[in-house]
């Protein structure tokens, strides 16, 4: 009976040591609490909901919500946004999924310079540059020379090689395959990358992709996230943030920052998830696409940050080694850097765009910040966390469907900030950052964060 009541005891410290805001003084928490809810309610561009979590020296020092994670509608009551709330986090997905790969790496059931059509099943080449394989690192990198404008996403019913190999009837004119830079030797952020790798899991792995990264990511850690609803406990849905947006779902994509909130993704307040049309004939490593791993992942900033401590603790979890160091090593390696001219950014080794320079380095599955700010054109752009410089980290950032989310820390230090917003009141774009290529409401979120929890001296 005395170890059941240490071991609860224990157990309650814990999750309040994570959720009550850790050893940052009271004082200190109470005035970055008050920060942060002046930018969730701005007028100018408010947000429905808001989950932070902020970890200085390897040790989880503030976490808080703010708003809620389903507004009222006519039949229900609004419902507050709580530790457990999960977010489908968009593009943060992408670095849990490189998790997932690289654990197959370390049982060497994948390599990440082998050619992957050793493991499709079929030859994988960009018909431009036929003699070019592709590997696992470079799909990991964003250096594939695939491209998002053929899709990213397709349904249980079609194997990917229709859509990849010239011929094939979902192929077209190949738009997913870039004419001008071979595998390898171009930056360009593609979400289809992600599908693929889902893909080469499956058939080494031999399960359904949000089956395996369950099995080699989530349960060794004991995380409810996943990708894939549908398979998920009621409670856990009912866990599930509505994310928003103050614009039209379809048509015209107006934006009205008068208007009411418009849910964009997961409205399960008003019907639960279900699975795709023949998802029960869906043939395991033939579209890992469908499962969302560029995407599709929920998770809550709670568990965010645990994965972000194993990554501090070089691969431990509560005792448990979930990755080998040298694992997590390989992982946060710089594979790609951004060539800076003098007169400014040379986007002679990136996509054209580059989101207003905001890509400078990459990892594997991971962003590298370098802290780089510049204006062109009148406006701000970059890579910069905070204003005036001094934080540079790896992490992945998430935007779409109304969510912005940033998963970022230092190895070096092992300081670092998540938080997720559930929506957005007006368009980003209407409200562009001072010092990045970020919006300012979200540069306003890390500042708040780094300055009120990280940077600041302890009272």
């Amino acid at each position: 009976m005395l170890t059941k009541n240490v071991t609860a005891i224990l157990t309650l410290w814990s999750a309040c040591h994570f959720a009550c805001g850790g050893p940052l003084p009271d004082t200190q928490a109470a005035g970055l609490t008050r920060q942060l809810q002046t930018i969730v309610d701005d007028p100018a561009i408010p947000l429905p909901g808001l989950s932070v979590v902020a970890i200085r020296a390897g040790e989880v020092v503030y976490s808080r919500q703010f708003g809620h994670k389903r507004l009222a509608t006519a039949g229900a009551p609004a419902r507050p946004m709580d530790a457990n709330t999960m977010f489908r986090v968009a593009s943060v997905s992408k670095l849990v999924t490189a998790l997932g790969a690289m654990k197959l790496v370390e049982q060497g059931r994948l390599a990440l310079d082998a050619d992957v059509s050793d493991y499709l099943g079929y030859r994988l080449r960009n018909p431009h540059f036929p003699d070019r394989a592709i590997s696992l690192r470079m799909l990991l990198s964003h250096t594939s020379s695939l491209r998002d404008e053929g899709g990213f996403k397709f349904e249980p019913g079609i194997d990917l090689k229709e859509v990849l190999l010239p011929g094939g009837r979902l192929h077209g004119k190949g738009a997913m395959w870039s004419k001008n830079h071979a595998p390898g030797s171009w930056f360009e952020y593609v979400n289809f990358n992600s599908g693929i790798v889902a893909t080469i899991m499956e058939r080494a792995g031999g399960e359904r992709f949000d089956r395996l990264m369950r099995r080699l990511v989530f349960d060794p850690m004991g995380l409810k996230a996943g990708f894939y609803l549908a398979d998920f406990a009621p409670a856990h849905i009912d866990d599930a943030a509505t994310l928003y947006r103050r614009r039209e779902k379809d048509g015209d994509e107006r934006w009205d920052p008068q208007g009411p909130w418009i849910a964009q993704s997961d409205d399960f307040g008003v019907a639960p998830p279900v699975a795709p049309a023949g998802l029960e004939r869906y043939v395991v490593g033939s579209n890992g696409t469908l499962f969302g791993p560029q995407g599709s992942l929920r998770i809550s900033a709670n568990e965010l940050a645990q994965i972000m401590l194993m990554l501090m603790n070089q691969g431990q979890h509560q005792g448990r080694q979930i990755l080998r160091p040298e694992t997590i090593g390989a992982m946060l390696s710089r594979q790609w850097t951004l060539r800076e001219a003098a007169g400014g950014i040379d986007n002679g080794n990136a996509d054209s765009d580059n989101f207003r320079g905001l890509y400078h380095a990459w990892g594997l599955g991971n962003q590298h910040f370098v802290d780089a700010s510049f204006v062109k054109n009148g406006r701000a752009g970059g890579d910069r966390l905070v204003e005036g410089g001094g934080f540079s980290g790896v992490g992945h950032l998430g935007w779409s469907w109304g969510l912005n989310a940033l998963f970022v820390f230092d190895p070096a230090t092992n300081d670092g900030m998540v938080y997720v917003a559930s929506g957005v009141g007006d368009d980003p774009d209407r409200h562009p950052g001072r010092f990045s290529s970020e919006a300012r409401f979200q540069e306003r979120i890390t500042d708040a964060l780094y300055r009120g929890a990280i940077a600041a001296p302890r009272e």
